[in-house]
């Protein structure tokens, strides 16, 4: 079995210099190209256990998420991973089923687990799960959304949530469009809120009443955005449709096909998250687009500054999303 030392002679460096980089620390980028191609080359496998008792770390980043059958969030977890890959960190990861409790049992689980952080798509409307990890000074990154009583010490990352409903909401505004639905998640979610916020901003600066009868609140699911879709378009005529996720986008669509509707001549449409999914839909939708890769890039980047000591501090990173304009929406014609 290679050793440290057999990795030091290949590499043609210091045993402190590959022992430094071996047990998590930070070395020159030209000696940790060294190093590792050295480990590759004498088949040297880290004894992460020891290395663990060593250092106090497991180089391990605990993830807890909402839902894994959202492909918005395992697209998300995907890009953290490969990230946290590259720099030695393993992701464990826990589904909380948007179950309150479940998410506070998988904070203790990670804990447990000794994590060196978490990040977590928050479930909880407050911030009473994630005490223990800040009592024990574990670092925090929020993803997606934020919770009540915000901690100096849980970092967050977001989209601008009511910019991305209001330039949508525009959109089929400029059109003619004035019953205009809109399919929400969850009420009293961080994002729902905020969509909401966007979408009557954008109604009340073009003088456009707000009907309570053309808002949905569902629950992120496919078959909540196709029931939402049945009720808006069918009971409340609406003219044109928003849906603000992407499960619930492709509802809606299945809808409005079953119904035998056609888009955009029959209603126009505007949805979220042009995942992969939505591609094969025709015509091509008109989507809200959010920065997945750069969510994730950032999400690891804080989580892995602050396990290594970079103090963040209460950090917010607010990231932009983008229409994609494809076929969906069309001039109003009474």
């Amino acid at each position: 079995m290679a050793t440290i030392k057999d990795v030091a002679k290949r590499s043609g460096l210091g045993l402190a210099t590959v022992s430094k980089y071996i047990n998590g620390g930070n070395v020159r980028a030209e000696n940790r190209i060294a190093i590792e191609a050295a480990i590759n080359e004498v088949g040297f496998e880290v004894n992460e256990i020891a290395r663990g008792l060593r250092t106090k770390r497991s180089r391990t980043i605990g993830v807890i998420i909402p839902e894994l059958s959202h492909v918005f969030i395992t697209t998300i977890l995907s890009h953290i991973n490969d990230i946290l890959r590259k720099k030695g960190y393993s992701m464990i990861v826990s589904e909380c089923r948007t179950n309150a409790e479940l998410e506070k049992q998988a904070v203790t689980v990670m804990l447990n687990k000794q994590v060196d952080g978490i990040i977590n798509m928050p479930v909880s409307y407050d911030k009473s799960h994630l005490v223990p990890a800040i009592e024990k000074k574990i670092p925090v990154v929020l993803l997606d959304r934020l919770v009540n009583g915000f901690h100096d010490e849980v970092n967050a990352v977001l989209v601008n949530n009511t910019k991305a409903a209001s330039s949508a909401t525009e959109v089929l505004i400029e059109a003619g469009h004035r019953d205009i639905g809109i399919i929400l998640g969850s009420d009293g979610v961080f994002t729902t809120q905020h969509r909401m916020q966007g979408y009557e901003q954008a109604l009340l600066e073009s003088n456009i009443p707000i009907q309570k009868r053309l808002i949905c609140y569902s629950d992120y699911t496919a078959k909540g955005g196709y029931d939402s879709a049945v009720k808006l378009i069918e009971k409340e005529k609406c003219s044109a449709l928003f849906v603000t996720n992407h499960e619930m986008t492709m509802g809606a669509v299945v809808a409005i096909n079953d119904m035998g509707l056609s888009i955009p001549k029959d209603l126009s449409f505007i949805g979220f998250d042009n995942l992969q999914p939505s591609i094969v839909i025709k015509p091509k939708l008109t989507m809200v687009t959010q920065p997945l890769s750069q969510i994730a890039s950032s999400a690891a980047e804080i989580i892995l500054d602050a396990v290594d000591g970079k103090k963040y501090g209460a950090t917010i990173r607010t990231l932009s999303t983008e229409i994609e304009f494809g076929d969906s929406v069309a001039k109003y014609k009474k």
